[in-house]
């Protein structure tokens, strides 16, 4: 069994920065893909970023020059640095972990919201 467990979400001004977290336990294939989505009300949950465990990384654009995803291998944790931070990022934020085949995992979702 797989767990996704998230933490650092919370509130910030705009153009301040959050640093969200997310650590797997379990039974883990070592090639995997470890990415963030997010939700806001009333939208559909979207990528934000993710990353294999050779480091090779995607970014949608809104978050481009703004978002960085990295990853402890070692820890099986995925982090997102989210700087310059504006309204519009107001979401749910979700782990992600999947490899080959079905084999996807969600975390529980941390909330972020940004406002004055």
């Amino acid at each position: 069994q797989v767990q996704l467990v998230e933490s650092g979400g919370g509130l910030v001004q705009p153009g301040g920065s959050l640093r969200l977290s997310c650590a797997a336990s379990g039974s883990i294939f070592t090639y995997n893909t470890m990415g963030w989505y997010r939700q806001a009300p009333g939208k559909q949950r979207e990528l934000v970023a993710r990353a294999t465990r050779g480091g090779t990384t995607t970014y949608v654009d809104f978050v481009k020059g703004r978002f960085t995803i990295s990853r402890d291998n070692a820890k099986n944790t995925v982090y997102l640095q989210m700087n310059s931070l504006k309204p519009e990022d107001t979401a749910v934020y979700y782990c992600n972990l999947r490899w080959y085949g079905d084999n996807e995992y969600w975390g529980q979702g941390t909330q972020v919201t940004v406002s004055s």
